[in-house]
């Protein structure tokens, strides 16, 4: 990273038993005029590891409902700056997208947010095919964005936004430079992780697929809307048909030509549709449970 001036941008970083990570995170994050960590209750190192890059740490204690841990640094914390970015600490931010960044907050007219894409990075290797990097808002003007509200549920143990968007109150542009996004604590901890994704992913459906929208403000789904928009949009398609699972890997391992990235392609395939079958699966129990209810017998 050069030594040129902090840029006004305050990256939130949202972690919890992140010191295989943080290092290469954090030190890519040099160009930003202040970095918080919002922990939760790390045992692993992690607060000592954001001392050594000169971080802050801010502990986060989750009491449930909205909202969650980003939004709550957004109502809470005293940011000055203002821009302020949202970075996983398996994400690494590029000179090059730094020096967009720049350009971009110092032109005369910004957007009031910016997407910007999440390359992906699968056992030690970019996948250039397959379709599995996404584009997210992550840079936005303080004070114009909201995390969307989805679903009260405490079942995941999920005190952060996971697939919550961003609601930018204005125009959103889209950056052409793109994160790194590489997790190295293994293929384990990651599934681990998608394992407690699937338990909020499938409170989320059910809620969408029962007519009850959501708890309060949620990005729309429209077919000829922004980026999160369309996907939005899609999956409330793809989550109807009954196949899904099979669809998902044949879009990623066939359409989006996952099979060009080898072995790497097809077990990345493999565990999307994995995820999305357990998603269903979980749907499918939580549908059974009111069924359960009205079928126990009254106690004597």
């Amino acid at each position: 990273m050069t030594d040129r001036a902090p840029l006004p941008v305050t990256v939130l970083l949202a972690v919890k038993n992140e010191a295989v990570n943080l290092p290469r995170c954090l030190e890519s994050l040099r160009r930003a005029s202040r970095v918080v960590l919002l922990d939760s209750q790390s045992v692993d190192g992690t607060p000592d590891v954001a001392a050594q890059y000169g971080a802050e740490v801010v502990q986060f204690e989750y009491s449930g409902g909205y909202p969650k841990k980003r939004q709550w640094a957004l109502e809470n914390l005293d940011i000055a700056t203002p821009w302020v970015m949202f970075v996983d600490a398996d994400e690494v931010v590029p000179d090059a997208l730094w020096r967009e960044i720049e350009l971009v907050i110092k032109s005369p007219s910004p957007a009031a947010g910016y997407l910007v894409e999440k390359s992906f990075h699968f056992l030690g290797r970019r996948l250039r095919f397959g379709g599995f990097s996404h584009a997210a808002v992550i840079l936005i003007q303080f004070g114009r964005a909201r995390f969307e509200h989805l679903v009260d549920e405490v079942c995941s143990g999920l005190d952060m936004e996971v697939h919550e968007r961003l609601i930018v109150d204005g125009p959103v542009g889209r950056l052409k430079g793109s994160l790194v996004h590489e997790d190295f604590k293994g293929l384990s901890a990651y599934i681990d992780r998608h394992n407690k994704y699937s338990t909020w992913e499938a409170y989320v459906r059910n809620s969408m697929l029962s007519g009850c929208g959501f708890s309060g403000d949620a990005v729309r789904p429209r077919i000829f809307g922004n980026t999160q928009e369309r996907r939005r949009f899609l999956k409330l398609i793809a989550m109807r048909i009954p196949c899904e699972p099979l669809l998902w890997f044949l879009y990623h391992y066939i359409f989006r030509l996952g099979f060009l990235e080898g072995r790497r392609g097809l077990i990345a395939a493999q565990v999307r549709s994995s995820y999305i079958a357990q998603v269903r699966a979980k749907m499918f129990e939580l549908r059974l449970a009111p069924a359960k209810r009205r079928r126990r017998p009254r106690g004597r």
